[in-house]
């Protein structure tokens, strides 16, 4: 192969670079994603969707509305009420009227879901630490300011609706 040739893979090679990490990026997120999954499951029967609803409500001792459940997870207000609804019958959770306005609901963890949470918390944190144990201390913090580099990058791209479409 002569010199122009190698450039020219080279110069392909670039141009695939982030299409490359993108996916390198999102196939390790579903990995740690799956042994997450997994364990929730074998060791408190539990999701991954009710292990995050929990967790915010940890984070809030005073409660959140439906609404900030929901944009705190990112899905549906449908999506969070039905699970609600479950948490609540396995008094995970108390749902309570906004005083002040009636179509507000607040979600607080009960004791029971305190206490649950409380002992989901530290074997969540093991299993992503035993994920990520190939890894040193100094690549896992020069891992993180590459992602909070890359997050800034996303959050100041603009994002439009078929902005970047391939012709046919």
């Amino acid at each position: 192969m002569d010199e122009t040739a190698i450039n020219d893979t080279v110069a392909a090679d670039d141009q695939l670079l982030p299409l490359r990490v993108w996916l390198a990026l999102f196939g390790s997120v579903k990995q740690i994603e799956a042994v997450v999954r997994t364990n929730l499951r074998e060791s408190f029967g539990s999701t991954l969707p009710r292990f995050d609803l929990l967790s915010q409500l940890y984070r809030s001792p005073g409660g959140l509305t439906m609404g900030e459940i929901s944009a705190r997870l990112m899905v549906t207000n449908g999506n969070v009420t039905g699970l609600i609804a479950r948490l609540v019958d396995e008094g995970l959770v108390d749902r309570l009227q906004d005083a002040d306005d009636r179509r507000v609901q607040w979600v607080r963890l009960t004791p029971k879901g305190d206490r649950l949470f409380s002992s989901m918390a530290p074997a969540n944190q093991t299993w992503v630490s035993e994920a990520m144990s190939a890894m040193t201390d100094a690549e896992l913090r020069q891992l993180q300011a590459l992602l909070g580099k890359l997050k800034a990058s996303v959050a100041g791209t603009e994002t439009s609706p078929g902005a970047a479409r391939a012709e046919p």
